[in-house]
C-alpha cells in the first residue's frame, strides 16, 4: 500500500506544502452539508453530527500521536454489528501492518475516539491482482469502552447499485497535508462503465478512501479506482459499486 494514497504524475508540480487555499464561504459549508449549494467548491467540513463518520486512518504507531500521522481516509457504515468502516482497499491491503480509526479527527484531536481497525475484507480482484476495478473495502473496528462505532457517531447507508450522477453527491475526505477534513459537492459522471468521476478541487494524496455520499446519506462511491483515485488533484474516481461491492458488503456483515 502507498503511504500517500493518491499516485502523482512526475511531471505534476509539487503540492505538499504549497496547499492552494481554500473556497471558505459560509455557502460552499452548506453545500458540503446539505447537497444543494455551488458545485464543485471545496471548503473546510463543518463538523456536524453526520460528518464525523467520517474520520482518518493511522497506523497503530501513532495511536498516541495523531498529528501529522494520517495517510487514508474511511467513513462508517451501517452494519448489524454496528463496527464497521469503508474505505478504499489500497489503503487496507495489509502491507502496512495494523491500523487505528479516527472519526470526526481535527487537528491532531480524536474528539469520538480511536479505534483498532479489525478484520479487514477485500474483494478478489485486489487480493489477487490489485484490479482497480475492485478497489474497495470493509473493515471492522473493535469496541472502545464497551460501545461500538456506530452507537458513538452514527453510520450511512452503503448503497450499490446506485445509477452514476443520480444525484449530486459530497465528498469527505483527509488531505495528508491537512488537519482538517475538506468536502466537496457535486455530480459524479461516467468514466468507463467500471468506473466513475468527480470533479473537485484540492483532494490530494491522504483523500483515497472519502466516501461519496447522497443527499439520502447514502454511499455511492468510495475515492479510490483508476490512479489510485485520480493523478491530479481536482479529478477524482471511484468503483461503480455494483454486484462485486454488494457482495463484499454481505461477506462483512454477514461474519461470524
Amino acid at each position: 500500500m502507498k503511504r500517500f494514497a493518491r499516485i502523482w504524475l512526475p511531471s505534476r508540480p509539487a503540492l505538499g506544502c504549497a496547499v492552494i487555499t481554500l473556497a471558505l464561504t459560509s455557502a460552499s459549508v452548506a453545500s458540503a452539508d446539505d447537497g444543494p449549494g455551488p458545485f464543485g467548491v471545496t471548503a473546510e467540513t463543518a463538523m456536524t453530527r453526520h460528518t464525523v463518520r467520517v474520520g482518518a486512518l493511522f497506523g497503530a504507531d501513532r495511536a498516541g500521536r495523531l498529528s501529522g500521522g494520517h495517510f487514508c481516509t474511511a467513513s462508517v457504515v451501517h452494519s448489524p454489528g454496528r463496527d464497521l468502516i469503508v474505505t478504499a482497499a489500497h489503503c487496507v491491503d495489509g502491507s502496512d501492518g495494523d491500523l487505528v480509526f479516527a472519526p470526526g479527527y481535527r487537528d491532531g484531536q480524536a474528539p469520538y475516539g480511536v479505534w483498532k481497525v479489525g478484520r479487514r475484507f477485500l474483494p478478489d480482484g485486489w487480493a489477487k491482482g490489485q484490479d482497480e476495478d475492485s478497489d474497495i473495502a470493509f473493515a471492522t473496528v473493535g469496541e472502545l469502552g464497551g460501545r461500538r462505532v456506530e452507537d458513538v457517531v452514527g453510520g450511512n447507508r452503503f448503497a450499490p447499485g446506485t445509477a452514476t450522477g443520480a444525484t449530486a453527491v459530497t465528498v469527505t475526505g483527509y488531505p495528508d497535508a491537512r488537519e482538517v477534513p475538506i468536502s466537496c459537492t457535486n455530480k459524479p459522471v461516467r468514466h468507463s462503465g467500471t468506473q466513475q468521476r468527480i470533479d473537485c478541487p484540492e483532494f490530494t494524496g491522504g483523500t483515497s478512501g472519502s466516501p461519496w455520499v447522497n443527499g439520502d446519506r447514502q454511499v455511492v462511491g468510495v475515492l479510490g479506482g483508476h490512479e489510485h483515485g485520480g493523478s491530479t488533484a481536482d479529478t477524482s474516481y471511484s468503483v461503480v459499486l455494483g454486484k462485486e461491492a454488494a457482495e463484499l458488503y454481505k461477506d462483512a456483515t454477514a461474519r461470524s
